[in-house]
């Protein structure tokens, strides 16, 4: 299935964890899952451990990894687009068939005895490739299987089932290839991708409503990078993200080859030492809200990415094979930890309108951060060792907690925002084209001239609700003539985009219209006006 695990955040989620398999949809759906993930890890656990028979290299070995995450750096941002333009279910049904071909034609290949290198590595870059286009509309349904007051919960119950099949897949996964070798498990990884395709084929989705015109992916694209420009919260939850995965893909990436020539396991053994860490992830999941209560984010990160970076320098000079287990169970609670918070973070600082875009621009980052790392540290422990590649990551774990010092996080979770649906519709004397464009609005307001400082304090924060929403530039101007009076403009590139614009305003964003609002002294509200490019009407004569 290749989800991304999330948590919730709350205790009052997790009370409630079991809440949402009460939905029918959501049961269904999320046992399919559990099966597919366990799949997965099995399929990761085969591919590492076939390369190191096929390639026995640091470099190729970190390569798989790299080769899994790189294609969401490469389409993720079209995945997320798309998500949120097209049918979801039908385009999950799509994705899940592209990861069963690529699982399935791996597995005929490598039971025929006819499996290389390179060709592990196009085939993992193909499933990669599916799994990354599926990321985005995955998470982005998940408001859709469940009522508004147990998404949280569902949230959580996700994370649960992601590592419920992380401890039972790699363990699993070290079985069938000690028994039946990596051909058999690939195989079954394609059978698992089975059960999710049947939940989703009998799922008859209601079609999405909305007043204003279809986005075109391209559009889509552009308006998604434009909001994590212009969002603050996001912004920081993406650059923290890149920082820790970049350093800390090197456990993941040099496990394999640790396992098997620093450690003279089998793949039973390597199976069990990723089951360790998924054991710990999900004590982690348990314990994390009651935490959360008590410690605030920041705070926490630090604290996890420090235990983070400890396992990490542990990995690299413990040799006893149970205190090497412990020493994982704790590694995958501080990864739960990190993992849990920054994609609540991102997920609840996002409206619906651009929930598949900013995740895809998440998952990009993590993911991306996950390949460039896989290879670099790779490349590092085939010219100074596996302990000192580990030794190094551990010690950029640490130094990038400075980043904590600009980027911040804050919590989001009581942000409503649901479309506000306050902004009239404009005024005009015939429809103009959707395409037509672009689109200048003009806001005048009557202030205090000697509040001038405040209110233009006060507008920033407006300012970024705009962009946010739509705006490619955005200026406010004083009247020479009159100080008073203070025009607000903002352009938008097209008449349907500033009509996506009305929706896209949440509840949470009133608060910057109404600390505006403030400042204004005139009998009447605040005129707007709506003026389109003369060049747009030419075009038509």
């Amino acid at each position: 299935m290749r989800t991304a695990p999330t948590v919730a955040d709350r205790g009052p989620a997790v009370a409630s964890v079991w809440g949402p398999l009460r939905a029918p949809l959501f049961r269904a759906l999320w046992t399919a899952t559990v099966v597919s993930n366990v799949g997965t890890w099995m399929h990761n656990v085969g591919a590492a451990w076939l390369m190191t028979s096929l390639a026995p290299s640091p470099t190729m070995v970190a390569l798989v990894q790299a080769a899994t995450s790189l294609p969401v750096f490469l389409v993720g941002l079209p995945a997320g687009a798309l998500a949120d333009v097209v049918d979801r279910r039908r385009f999950l049904l799509v994705t899940q068939g592209w990861m069963l071909a690529a699982a399935a034609a791996l597995g005929a290949l490598t039971v025929a005895g006819v499996a290389t290198p390179w060709g592990l590595l196009v085939l993992t870059f193909a499933l990669g490739l599916g799994a990354a286009m599926n990321a985005p509309a995955w998470q982005a349904i998940v408001p859709e299987l469940v009522a508004r007051t147990e998404l949280q919960a569902a949230i959580a119950l996700n994370s649960v089932g992601f590592n419920i099949a992380r401890v039972i897949g790699p363990a699993l996964g070290g079985l069938v290839i000690a028994g039946a070798g990596a051909g058999a498990v690939f195989l079954l990884n394609a059978a698992s991708f089975l059960g999710v395709m049947v939940v989703l084929y009998r799922w008859r989705r209601s079609p999405r409503e909305s007043q204003s015109p279809a986005e075109h992916v391209l559009s889509a694209m552009r308006a998604g990078l434009r909001y994590v420009r212009y969002a603050p919260t996001l912004r920081a939850v993406l650059v923290r993200s890149c920082i820790f995965i970049f350093c800390g893909s090197a456990l993941w990436a040099l496990l394999p080859l640790l396992a098997r020539s620093e450690l003279g396991l089998d793949a039973t053994g390597y199976g069990v030492l990723l089951g360790s860490l998924g054991a710990g992830a999900i004590i982690g999941a348990v314990f994390l809200p009651r935490v959360r209560l008590r410690v605030a984010i920041d705070p926490l990160i630090a604290g996890a990415t420090v235990l983070f970076a400890v396992v990490t320098l542990l990995l690299a000079y413990t040799r006893n094979f149970a205190l090497l287990c412990g020493v994982m169970a704790l590694g995958g609670v501080a990864w739960m930890a990190l993992m849990s918070i920054l994609n609540v973070t991102a997920q609840t600082t996002v409206p619906a309108w651009v929930r598949a875009r900013a995740m895809a621009v998440y998952l990009l980052m993590f993911q991306g951060g996950m390949a460039v790392g896989s290879a670099l540290w790779g490349a590092v422990a085939t010219r100074a060792g596996i302990p000192a590649a580990l030794s190094y990551s551990a010690l950029g774990l640490l130094v990038g907690l400075l980043a904590m010092v600009r980027y911040r996080l804050t919590a989001a979770e009581d942000a409503d925002l649901t479309p506000a649906m306050h902004w009239n519709a404009p005024t005009v004397v015939s429809e103009p084209h959707l395409e037509d464009g672009p689109v200048l609005v003009l806001v005048e307001y009557r202030i205090d001239p000697q509040q001038a400082p405040e209110f233009v304090r006060a507008m920033q924060a407006l300012r970024l609700v705009r962009r946010r929403d739509g705006a490619i530039r955005w200026g406010l101007f004083s009247d020479t003539a009159d100080p008073g009076r203070c025009v607000e403009t903002f352009v938008v590139e097209s008449w349907a985009e500033h009509l996506r614009q009305h929706e896209r305003f949440t509840i949470a964003d009133r608060a910057a219209t109404e600390r505006v609002r403030a400042f204004h002294i005139g009998a009447e509200a605040p005129k707007v006006t709506h003026l389109i490019s003369a060049y747009a009407l030419d075009d038509k004569d």
